[in-house]
């Protein structure tokens, strides 16, 4: 998607470090990302990737610094939960559905419960995003009878059921058998064409190189480097990009 660099960004991280007792995993974390971008954070295990996602939708508080969403603060101990979980979605690795409930009502479940929303309305929009999913009849099954490649696709629904503005992914094809990683990414695809801010970290270099407006690459808790897809996979100036790129590409 084509986004202007001069916009305003709608979410900004400035100065962000966290610590787990004495290892600290994010040392000091600047990004700027603006609406309707796509971004991916690529970088070795352990380089604090998943913190910073889980950071900017406030599941991790953050030891110092700040991030901003839009006019929503963060890093505020005041911070209002459900505003936030409202404008930021996120998808896991591990789909995190509730076995005991149909897809439908693991899609509708927060917008319901949460938001207040009325059910006629947000079981409409699920089923939609259903079809958006290419799940249309799924919606009376249970978790356990999909796939793994159709309940990540349920739990992309369900993150857009409550209509946010952003979409954090973490490497959501991470436990998926090859033929299945597809089927994800391409649903994942569909969300950023549609327009949604999308952050994204993953192993899957053919796809950030292809979907992603910007790259972050991460080492050791910092930003190493970061350009647009199309710089950063053929003139990375970092020894630390090369190094890394030099293994997976």
């Amino acid at each position: 998607m084509t986004v202007s660099a001069n916009s305003k960004p709608l979410i900004t991280l400035r100065g962000v470090r966290k610590s787990f007792g004495a290892l600290e995993v994010l040392r000091g974390v600047d990004m700027d990302i603006r609406k309707g971008e796509v971004v991916a954070i690529i970088g070795p295990s352990g380089s604090g990737k998943s913190t910073i996602l889980r950071t900017i939708n406030g599941l991790t508080p953050i030891s110092e610094g700040t991030i901003e969403v839009g006019e929503i603060k963060v890093s505020d101990p005041g911070l209002d939960q459900v505003k936030l979980r409202h404008r930021v979605g996120m998808v896991f690795q591990q789909y995190n559905l509730f076995p005991h409930k149909t897809v439908l009502e693991n899609v509708a479940m927060a917008p319901i419960q949460v938001l207040k929303q009325p059910r006629r309305q947000v079981e409409e929009r699920a089923r939609k995003l259903l079809s958006d999913m290419r799940l249309p009849d799924k919606a009376g099954a249970y978790p356990g009878e999909l796939s793994g490649g159709q309940q990540q696709r349920v739990a992309i629904a369900r993150a857009l059921c409550m209509e946010p503005e952003v979409i954090l992914f973490d490497e959501v094809t991470a436990a998926l058998d090859p033929e299945m990683v597809k089927e994800v990414l391409s649903a994942v695809r569909k969300v950023a064409e549609d327009g949604m801010t999308c952050i994204l970290v993953t192993h899957e270099m053919g796809f950030a190189r292809e979907a992603a407006d910007h790259i972050y690459f991460t080492d050791k808790g910092v930003i190493v480097e970061h350009a647009p897809p199309a710089e950063f996979f053929t003139r990375a100036s970092d020894p630390r990009t090369k190094e890394f790129l030099s293994k997976v590409l």
